[in-house]
Parts: structure tokens; sequence; C-alpha cells
């Protein structure tokens, strides 16, 4: 599958690709590439069913994976660094157990390589809710959204994803069905070799994705992996603490 990208920095810099978590696209980190850009040749990537990329059903990590891959072997990318939140850390893991050769460092935001409960069927309600009232004016989308998704930042991240068809009514670019139907296939553990290269895992303080419970399952698959706590950061540490998540970052990548 051909994803949709963003790049920024010189081709002759070192690769660094960065991949969203659910819902996400690549325009979440285009301030943070900003920044990557000085010292690296940077692609965001949108995942299958997110952003302006296609949609298929296959939501499986293999798919996913392989679908960096061929952006890579497109591109000219023969390694890069990879960096993923959420479902991209997945995503960014699987890549890891199954292509450790396209690896040069690893960075995964928030998620560990274990299989997670359903916690996003109230989402998938709002936004199912929204898609049959058939709207054209957001502020009624955002009304009926906040029955289903208290939070108003998520509301908002959400709504990022919002585009008019022809006949003017508001409609989602994300693959709801999709990823609705198959999102057992979203809360597995990713699965393959484990992987030797280096790795850094950022927990957010206030986030209950990575426990202490999970360091021995990291390092059991990661067995190099750095796990760090960003103090004070919840889910989502690069909106949250950018300043913060962009120096412990560099400071990964950079060193030896």
């Amino acid at each position: 599958m051909k994803l949709n990208s963003y790049h920024i920095g010189s081709a002759d810099a070192p690769a660094l690709i960065i991949i969203h978590g659910l819902f996400g696209s690549a325009s979440n980190f285009r301030s943070l590439a900003k920044i990557y850009s000085e010292d690296f040749s940077v692609t965001c990537l949108d995942l299958r069913n997110h952003g302006a990329s296609p949609h298929d059903n296959d939501v499986s990590f293999d798919a996913m994976a392989a679908d960096v891959v061929e952006f890579m072997d497109d591109h000219g990318i023969p390694r890069a660094h990879i960096m993923g939140h959420s479902l991209g850390g997945k995503v960014a893991m699987q890549l890891a157990l199954t292509h450790p050769d396209r690896i040069d460092k690893l960075i995964i935001g928030d998620i560990a390589p274990i299989t997670y409960p359903h916690h996003h069927d109230r989402i998938f309600e709002g936004l199912q809710a929204v898609r049959a009232a058939r709207l054209t004016n957001r502020k009624e989308a955002e009304a009926i959204l906040a029955e289903y998704v208290q939070i108003p930042q998520v509301r908002l991240f959400l709504m990022t994803n919002m585009v008019r068809g022809e006949d003017q009514v508001f409609d989602w670019r994300i693959n709801v069905d999709g990823l609705q139907q198959n999102y057992a296939e979203l809360a597995k553990a990713p699965t393959g070799t484990p992987f030797t290269g280096k790795s850094c895992f950022i927990r957010g303080e206030m986030s209950d994705y990575v426990k202490e419970t999970t360091y021995d399952v990291i390092k059991q698959i990661f067995p190099q992996a750095e796990i760090v706590t960003l103090k004070g950061a919840g889910h989502w540490l690069h909106a949250e603490k950018p300043q913060e998540y962009v120096r412990l970052t560099l400071d990964f990548l950079k060193k030896d």
C-alpha cells in the first residue's frame, strides 16, 4: 500500500520516520518534525486507514509494518530511525521484530508490546453517531461527539479527521468501519524475533498504558531497551510535554 507522507529536512541527513497513533495522522508531528529536521531527514507517515492514505480492512501489524517497508523501498531508504506513538508504536515494534535490518534506533511512545483491553468503544460509537446525523455544521458535530467523548482535547483531536463531501455533509476520513470491526487486531501484541538494537520506551507518568509490571515484557522482547518516564505527561507525550519530549528523543538519537 502506498502511504501518504509529509517530509522535511535534507535528503543527505540520517532518516527518521515518525508513525502516529490511532485516529491520528502525519500532521500530528509536523511541529516536532521541523525541529528534528535540523539533524535528520524526517518523514511523517499516514498509516493505512488514516489521514490521506488508502483504506483497507486488513489492520494487522504485519500489514502495517509491510506498508512502512514498502514506503522505505519506494523512497530509497535502506535504514532509518523509527519513532512511533501508541498504535504507531506497535507498528514500529512489529517492524523491528520482523525487519530489524531496516532500523537504526527505535523510539516507542507510551505503549508496550502487550495485548490491551478494548477501550475505544465509546469513541467509535461517537464517530458513528456523527456520521449517522449527516451534519453540515461542525458545532453540531462536536455536540453529538461530546455525548460520547467527555474530554475536549480528545474531541478536538478526533475532529481533525472531519472532511466535507461534495454534498457538504461531514464524514470521517479515517476508515471508521474497518477499524471498529477489526479492533481486536489493533489490541494485540506485536510478534516476532526479539529486537537486539537500541531502543527507547518513553512512558507518561500520568498514563496507565505502560506500567512497571510490563517492564519485564519489554526487556524480554527488546533487551537493550531504555525505559524512561516523562514527568507530568499523560498518554500524549509529544503534545503535552513537547520540549521535554524533543530533548529526550534527540539525546537518545544522537548518542553512540
